[in-house]
Formats: C-alpha cells, structure tokens, sequence
C-alpha cells in the first residue's frame, strides 16, 4: 500500500485564534471534551500542559475500556502538537504507534486547523487499521472533532 494509505487528514478553518485551539489541545483533561469518536474518556491523574517529551494516560472505550499511553513526539507552542499512542505494557509491544498530529496555521478572521491521523508507524495492528471502513470512520471523527473544537470555543 502507498504511504498515503496510512494517513488520513482532515481540516477546517475555526474563527478563533491558534492560542485558544492549542489550549484545548495541549490539555489532556479537555480531549474528551473535543473528541469527535466517542472512545476518548478521562486522561489519567497527573495530566497538564503538555510539552515535547511528556507522556500521558487516557482512559479509552471501544466496546470494551482499555487504556493508552501517550508520547508528545513534535511540539511547536501555539502551531504544532503530535503525540504517539501505545498500549501500556507488554500489549505496548504489539499494539500502537499511531500518531495524531494538529497543525494550527493562523489566517484572517481565525485558524486553519489540520489534523492528521498517521499509522505509518503502528506495530501489527496495522493491518487491521488499513482494513474495512477503519479510514472513512476515522475520516468522520476528525472531522466531529475539529467541529467540537469550534463549539467549545464560540460558546466560551
């Protein structure tokens, strides 16, 4: 498969400045708040302002409740933010290596928004991912997602 069948990106242009969308998203206890899946629950005890390096926990459902570990691998305040997930453990080993990233490129009257879903790197399970309708249901959680960034922020 091309390289291409291992990324999906949406993006959407938000009337609010890159500041405020890169609050929301460099605070793991908000991303529940902006997830556009409905498979992201509570960041794990501890979660803050996330910076390049730092990792954190999210509490997940898919069917079942599993759980995450997350690496912020690329980070530019206000502009860039990525973060690689794994399984905890030894699943860890098998399970994971996907990349979200979010793009903020400040233009008149707001931000255009970019968001990227990235398995190029994903241990075995990437398969799975490239399989059935995987791309087009992640296609449509994105794009709830970046929708509910722009809610949240026109109601604040």
């Amino acid at each position: 498969m091309t390289e291409a069948a291992d990324t999906e990106t949406v993006e959407r242009f938000i009337p609010a400045p890159p500041e405020a969308i890169f609050a929301l998203l460099a605070d793991p206890s908000r991303h529940h708040d902006i997830d556009g899946s409905g498979s992201v629950g509570a960041a794990k005890a501890g979660a803050q302002r996330l910076k390049l390096g730092d990792t954190f926990g999210m509490s997940m459902k898919l069917g079942i409740p599993y759980s995450m570990v997350n690496e912020v691998i690329d980070f530019e305040d206000n502009r860039r933010i990525a973060w690689q997930s794994h399984s905890p453990g030894l699943m860890g080993k098998i399970a994971g290596g996907r990349i979200w990233r979010y793009d903020l490129e400040p233009v008149d009257g707001g931000t255009r928004v970019r968001e990227t879903w990235d398995i190029s790197q994903e241990k075995v399970t990437k398969v799975l991912l490239r399989a059935g309708k995987v791309h087009q249901h992640t296609r449509e959680s994105m794009e709830k997602t970046l929708e509910n960034i722009e809610k949240l922020l026109a109601s604040s």
